[in-house]
C-alpha cells in the first residue's frame, strides 16, 4: 500500500526531532569536542576495562558519600552501572517514540553519553546519525534515511527489537565482569525500558502526559518478550492522600539497601 505524503519533507530529519525534545530530556545530536566526560557506547563495549574503571570511580564516589561504610558492597556499584548504562538506549528510544513517533538506531555505534563530573552517572545522551523508522503520516517520511512502518504496533516492535539488541551486547560484555546473575541482568534491562517510557510521559508535566507515557509502555511491553523478564509493570494505586497515581514494581534490585541508613526502594522485589 502506498501513502500520500502531502506534507512530507526531506529536511525533517532526526536532528530536527532532537531539537524539539524537552530540555529536561538532555538529548542531543552530537558529541561536543570541548566537553569532557563523553564516552561512546561502542568504545565501552569494545574495551570492557573502561566499564571496570567507571565502576571503580562509582565505588570511590559511594565511599566518599557513605563514609561510615566500612566497605562498599560490590553488588551495589555493579548494579548501578548496569542500570545507568541501560538507561542510555532506553531513554533515547523512549523519548523519540513518545514525543516524535520516531525510532532511531540504538546500536552502540549510534549512541554516546556524558558521565557527570560529580556524581558519575550519564547526565546527557547523544543520538548520532540521522536515520529513523516512522509512521506513514510523519512529516519527515520522505527523508532519504527513513524507513516507514505501517502502524504504531510495528513502530513499538522496532524500538523493542533495537533496544534488546543493544542490551544483549552490553550484557554479554558486562555480565562476566559482575557476580550478578543472568536473570538480574535482564531484569535491569526490563526496568530501564519500562521506566524510560514512563519518564518520557512524565516530562510533559500533566496527568494526561504521564498517562500517554504509560500507554506507550503498555504498547512496547504489552506482554513479556524474552529475554526481557516481564510486560510493563505500571499500575494505578491509591496514594497516602487517597489520590490515584501511577507506580510500578521493579523487576530487579539496585542493592541500595546495602548502604548505611538506606532501605529498599519502593517497588523493590525484596519487599514484595
Amino acid at each position: 500500500m502506498s501513502y500520500p505524503h502531502t506534507l512530507a519533507s526531506r529536511e525533517d530529519g532526526l536532528r530536527t526531532s532532537l531539537s524539539r525534545m524537552p530540555e529536561d530530556a538532555r538529548l542531543r545530536a552530537d558529541v561536543p569536542e570541548d566537553e569532557p566526560g563523553w564516552v561512546r557506547c561502542g568504545d565501552l563495549l569494545r574495551e570492557p576495562a573502561r566499564l571496570l574503571r567507571w565502576r571503580e570511580r562509582l565505588t570511590g564516589w559511594l565511599a566518599e558519600t557513605y563514609r561510615e561504610a566500612p566497605v562498599i558492597p560490590e553488588r551495589t556499584p555493579a548494579s548501578w552501572i548496569l542500570s545507568w548504562y541501560l538507561h542510555v538506549p532506553a531513554l533515547a528510544g523512549a523519548m523519540l517514540l513518545h514525543h516524535e513517533r520516531r525510532v532511531p538506531s540504538l546500536a552502540p555505534s549510534a549512541l554516546a553519553f556524558r558521565i557527570g563530573a560529580d556524581r558519575p552517572h550519564p547526565d546527557s545522551v547523544a543520538v548520532l546519525g540521522d536515520g529513523f523508522h516512522c509512521l506513514p503520516t510523519d512529516a519527515g517520511s520522505a527523508h532519504p534515511r527513513v524507513v516507514v512502518v505501517p502502524d504504531e504496533r510495528a513502530l513499538a516492535a522496532v524500538l523493542r527489537g533495537r533496544y534488546v539488541a543493544h542490551a544483549s551486547r552490553f550484557i554479554d560484555v558486562y555480565g562476566p565482569l559482575t557476580r550478578l546473575g543472568r536473570r538480574q541482568l535482564w531484569a535491569a534491562a526490563t526496568d530501564a525500558l519500562d521506566n524510560a517510557l514512563w519518564s518520557a510521559g512524565r516530562l510533559g508535566g500533566t496527568p494526561e502526559a504521564e498517562g500517554a507515557g504509560v500507554a506507550d509502555a503498555a504498547l512496547v511491553l504489552e506482554t513479556r518478550f524474552p529475554p526481557l523478564t516481564s510486560a510493563s509493570k505500571l499500575t494505578l494505586t491509591s496514594g497516602a492522600d487517597g489520590r490515584r497515581e501511577w507506580t510500578r514494581n521493579r523487576e530487579g534490585c539496585c542493592y541500595n539497601y546495602l548502604l548505611p541508613a538506606e532501605s529498599e526502594c519502593g517497588g523493590c522485589p525484596r519487599v514484595r
